[in-house]
């Protein structure tokens, strides 16, 4: 099969206009007038709301390509993503009426294609009028207040029509590739490779089945060598992030005509077994045999403007993930099905994925055209997308069933809504699963408990989403209340950069409850939650820049007390993803790297507390007592217990230390203990009591070392910030040597780097430090107009 890339002599135009301009395809409207410097950039300050406006418009795109004419039995028009109503014209014919992004579209043009040049024209209709009109047709079908009435409506990603942390932007245009493919009329358009394990996974069988045949199969292994038939001894397995390595076999299928090559389909997959175990209302990855640990964050798209992304974009992002120790990460059902470069990443960087189909906060009309739509959509990026190694489950939809479940989005006033619901993520999902995807595992929403309505977000059974810490106003200390069997969504705001906010604002507009400001910031009244829970943690901070820091020590903060708590309790909890890990446009969002691909405390914070072996300390009575400042220094009991996580395939055997020390970093009372750590469990500590200690003035380190190494420490207060009487640190820092050297006369907490353009990517940052120094490792950014700052800075 030959193909060819219709990527070149593009032009588009607002219907309407005369006036045509140069395109770009794969691209988008807004890509294209940006380029064209008719739009403004859509970021910028209020700019979103003339973007908008500008969505009411059609838009024509035209095309010019040559073509030879052949002896091909078959030609194929194929468009891998069409965003989103669309006429499609070949030489003048219409070919067809495009209504689904995230399908594969194809029309037989072999008839209708000319020698020379040929016209390919496409003619977009405005997604917002589109919603509009459908709306007035059926107002009961409905979503999220967060976005525009009518989103439901309409077969494409439904973050572009706004969401609690993005823009009203609902780009249009030919957003993936399009290929004329020619030869003969049989083709590879269904392969499947299953994997057969013996049962101590010393052997596997592929088998692989395809849509026409004859076929010739070969394999190579990871280090290119030439494997001989389908059964592959002692192979080498694919194991998540801090596991294992993630070798992977290219396998490739060769379609054959009378000994002629006609078709050719390569793929490489990673070797494993990879299911989910829902036994006595558990949740839990399972990874050649191994229950895993999820941890990670929800993946939202990269950008509003699709042609920003691309793969050196998602590397950066998902080295990043790496680097802070991710082993899964769920893309949410909202956005869009990931390309083919994320899931090539995953495979590489030994991530498992949540993948949930692309419902989301909606109720739909099961109609039968609809229903066509979207089992063409999930066949299409099921049989494109199933041959990955990190993919580790489907999911139906995001928060749908417990939402239908109360009649929420129009299920209260139409019974039929509630019917659709279940035929469609219980009956049709399922069963297409069956036949195209048999050996994943099959979840119908998150949060839920298996489907049918049973008390899907129950905090005891399945996945769960839990937002009492945030939007119920609720104290950290709220997460310990509960032992989650697998967190999927939790989360907590945060401001991004300075230098980020700068790319949207004027100075004059660097308020939080500035109109720039709260434009983009898409969640209601979350400034103010922010500094309302700034108030109870640190002292009101003395500038803009120092309440940024502030914020993201906030955000770090709550996601550390929730996840620490959980991993304490692996076995009965068996994963925390945290909402979010990325933004689509600069914002304050729950993200913890924002869209120019700055880290937040957060992500700092992640490499800590998602590392394999890791050391954390259950306060127990402290932190209510910072609420009641006048309670006396004797009636809090001060007592700490220390756990060890073990998310490890071995024993670990080292020395766990903690001291009682003074706002100046000196010991007062200290104490070490050998521990043994068996494989993939959590060993708790004595519980200390610590009578003397002064609530404001005392504080506890701990570390856990092997051979003399730290692996992982940290430490804790027994009141909040804002009453600790911290002692100015002095704190310094310098290039020296490659690195950066950081030291401090006292007690720092959450130290902070920047340099002037606040790129700066560290071995760690946002760290404490006990007075003395540190050494820490540049992995990108120059050490130009150094600064360094800690809780102490707060004031």
């Amino acid at each position: 099969m030959k193909k060819l890339d219709i990527t070149i002599n593009w032009k588009m135009r607002i219907m309407g206009q005369d006036k045509w301009y140069p395109a770009t395809v794969p691209g988008s409207v807004y890509n294209d007038l940006i380029n064209a410097e008719v739009l403004d950039d859509p970021y910028w300050r209020d700019n979103e709301l003339r973007s908008l406006e500008l969505m009411k418009n059609d838009f024509e795109y035209i095309g010019v390509f040559e073509y030879e004419e052949t002896n091909d039995e078959e030609v194929i028009l194929q468009f891998n993503g069409i965003d989103t109503i669309a006429d499609v014209y070949l030489n003048d014919k219409l070919l067809g009426y495009a209504d689904n992004m995230h399908r594969t579209w194809e029309y037989e043009v072999k008839d209708i294609l000319i020698s020379g040049n040929n016209k390919l024209r496409v003619y977009f209709h405005s997604p917002t009028e589109y919603i509009a009109h459908k709306y007035k047709e059926d107002p009961l079908i409905l979503g999220t207040e967060d976005a525009m009435r009518g989103f439901p409506h309409i077969r494409k990603a439904h973050y572009m029509f706004g969401w609690d942390w993005g823009p009203r932007l609902p780009d249009a245009g030919i957003w993936r590739d399009v290929n004329l493919l020619s030869g003969a009329k049989k083709r590879l358009t269904n392969v499947y490779i299953r994997q057969q394990f013996n049962d101590d996974l010393s052997s596997v069988e592929l088998s692989i089945k395809t849509n026409e045949g004859p076929v010739k199969i070969s394999i190579k292994d990871p280090d290119g060598q030439l494997i001989e038939g389908t059964t592959i001894s002692n192979p080498k397995l694919w194991w998540p992030n801090n596991l294992g390595g993630q070798p992977l076999y290219t396998v490739t299928v060769d379609l054959t005509d009378n000994g002629r090559i006609i078709d050719t389909y390569t793929r490489r997959i990673g070797l494993r077994t990879l299911s989910v175990s829902t036994e006595g209302g558990e949740f839990a990855h399972v990874v050649n045999g191994i229950k895993i640990f999820a941890m990670g964050a929800d993946y939202i798209p990269e950008d509003n403007i699709l042609p920003r992304m691309n793969r050196e974009r998602t590397r950066e992002l998902l080295s990043k993930c790496k680097a802070a120790n991710f082993n899964a990460i769920r893309v949410w059902g909202g956005g869009l099905y990931p390309s083919d470069d994320f899931y090539d990443l995953c495979d590489e960087m030994g991530f498992i994925v949540w993948q949930d189909f692309c419902f989301a906060c909606a109720n739909y009309r099961l109609t039968p055209g609809f229903e066509e739509s979207i089992l063409a959509e999930i066949r299409d990026n099921v049989r494109r997308l199933r041959h990955h190694a990190s993919l580790g489950l489907w999911c139906g939809n995001n928060e749908m069933e417990q939402f239908v479940d109360v009649g929420e989005w129009g299920a209260h006033e139409d019974p039929k809504i509630r019917e659709d619901y279940l035929k469609m993520y219980e009956d049709l999902f399922p069963k297409l699963l069956k036949e195209e995807d048999p050996d994943r595992f099959y979840w119908p929403a998150s949060p839920s408990c298996g489907g049918g309505f049973d008390n899907p977000n129950d905090p005891d059974r399945g996945d769960v989403h839990y937002w009492e810490v945030w939007h119920g106003n609720k104290p950290f200390t709220e997460y310990r209340k509960y032992r989650f069997r697998y967190l999927s969504e939790f989360g907590f705001q945060s401001f991004p950069s300075l230098k980020t906010i700068e790319t949207f604002t004027i100075p004059e507009d660097r308020n939080v409850f500035s109109y720039v400001m709260e434009k983009h910031q898409r969640n209601a009244s979350a400034n103010g939650k922010i500094m309302n829970y700034l108030e109870q943690t640190f002292l009101y901070p003395n500038d803009f820049g120092t309440l940024i820091y502030a914020s993201q020590l906030l955000q770090a903060e709550a996601i550390k007390y929730g996840v620490e708590h959980l991993r304490r309790n692996r076995g009965r909890c068996m994963g925390a993803v945290y909402w979010q890990l990325n933004d689509c446009w600069p914002v304050a969002s729950w993200s913890s790297i924002d869209y120019y691909g700055r880290l937040k405390a957060l992500h700092y914070y992640a490499r800590r507390f998602f590392a394999p072996v890791m050391i954390s300390c259950e306060e127990e009575g402290l932190l209510t007592h910072s609420l009641n400042i006048n309670a006396e220094n004797n009636d809090v009991r001060r007592a700490v217990r220390l756990n060890v996580v073990n998310d490890t395939l071995s024993t670990r055997e080292g020395t766990v230390r903690w001291q009682l020390r003074d706002a100046s970093g000196a010991v007062l009372q200290e104490h070490e203990q050998e521990v043994s750590v068996p494989a993939m469990t959590a060993l708790w500590l004595n519980t200390v009591e610590l009578p003397g200690a002064d609530l404001y003035a005392n504080y506890v380190s701990y570390s856990y070392e092997e051979s003399g190494e730290v692996i992982s420490e940290g430490t804790v207060l027994f009141c909040q910030p804002k009453f600790f009487k911290f002692e100015d640190p002095c704190l310094e820092v310098k290039f020296e040597g490659g690195e950066l050297l950081v030291s401090a006369r006292a007690y720092a907490k959450s130290i902070c780097i920047q340099n002037q353009n606040d790129d700066l990517i560290l071995s760690d940052n946002y760290f404490d430090l006990n007075g003395g120094s540190r050494r820490v490792k540049i992995i990108s950014g120059e050490p130009q107009g150094l600064t360094v700052k800690s809780v102490y800075s707060i004031r």
